[in-house]
């Protein structure tokens, strides 16, 4: 009976144990983001000796993209595929620093439509307390942490909770990006030419050429923001500008940052301009500007990946 019960002890914490995750890929890499296809189609015909590999429905490319290797992938739009895909990928592949190419929309009115911003910082704007009305302004449910960037109406920012192997868990909420790697990306910026003009993507017509009026600009330093929010509220920008110092608001960059935090991952992200959240004329610009704006970020990290060392 003992031996019965020690076999059978055995095998129920093999069962129960979790598994390991299958390296796919044993060679240090880049591992470089998009979000989705526009921003995937801007670098894909780039990368060099091709390999596929799929896990959970998404395509992994690993190969070389200006001399290093690189593993492309799409995270899927917003916090949640952002948040899974990232740690999915550093589960199964051996990456060394994570690099975003993707479109965002602007927030600092000093910034036009193409300008690539890497910004040194990436919150949550939408972790946030809804307070309730009270007979003088609003009521948190919570103590209002005098660090936390004020509030608007009845949503005050309550930050995340996170740790990794060397910081307890404390309350977030912005999240750096590499300081090494900003300092890389601030010795290229003066030397990329931009362009004004990009050809068609597929979706266009032929005979079509988008143009900005004039050529936009690489940008290094302040915050960025990120939620599930496709934002075009010009009240609201001004709010995140003015509350956040915010300069460029997308949806995955903060959980891409939290997640390489948590995993000691040096990171930095790389946003060009489609539309300015609220800030635009007359309708949001984004359909029209996608292709230009995942064509400028992938020129940048392009310039970037060749300048990074062997």
């Amino acid at each position: 009976m003992r031996r019965i019960a020690l076999c059978l002890a055995t095998l129920f914490a093999l069962v129960s144990a979790p598994a390991l995750a299958e390296e796919l890929d044993a060679t240090p890499r880049t591992l470089v983001m998009t979000a989705y296809y526009p921003e995937w189609n801007a670098l894909v015909h780039a990368v060099e000796e091709p390999q596929e590999y799929e896990l959970n429905g998404g395509t992994y490319l690993t190969g070389t993209l200006e001399g290093k290797p690189v593993l492309l992938m799409q995270s899927g739009v917003s916090m949640v595929n952002a948040a899974m895909n990232t740690q999915l990928v550093l589960d199964h592949f051996a990456v060394k620093r994570i690099v975003f190419s993707g479109i965002a929309g602007g927030v600092d009115p000093s910034l036009t439509i193409g300008d690539v911003i890497v910004a040194e910082n990436w919150g949550q704007y939408l972790e946030v307390n809804f307070a309730r009305r009270a007979k003088k302004g609003w009521k948190s449910p919570e103590p209002v942490d005098p660090e936390a960037p004020v509030n608007w109406n009845f949503m005050y920012p309550r930050g995340t909770r996170v740790g990794n192997a060397e910081e307890a868990p404390k309350r977030h909420y912005t999240f750096r990006m590499d300081p090494q790697l900003l300092d890389i990306a601030r010795q290229i910026a003066p030397t990329i030419t931009m362009k004004r003009c990009v050809p068609p993507s597929p979706h266009q017509l032929p005979d079509t050429k988008l143009c900005l009026h004039k050529a936009p600009k690489v940008v290094v330093g302040g915050t960025g923001v990120s939620a599930g929010v496709f934002a075009d509220n010009a009240q609201f920008r001004e709010y995140l500008h003015h509350a956040w110092k915010a300069r460029v608001l997308d949806m995955e960059s903060a959980a891409v940052a939290q997640v390489a935090y948590a995993n000691q991952v040096p990171t930095i992200i790389f946003r060009s301009l489609s539309d300015l959240a609220g800030g635009d004329r007359e309708k949001n610009m984004e359909d029209t500007f996608e292709h230009l704006a995942s064509v400028n970020s992938a020129h940048v990290v392009r310039a970037f990946l060749a300048a990074l060392p062997d």
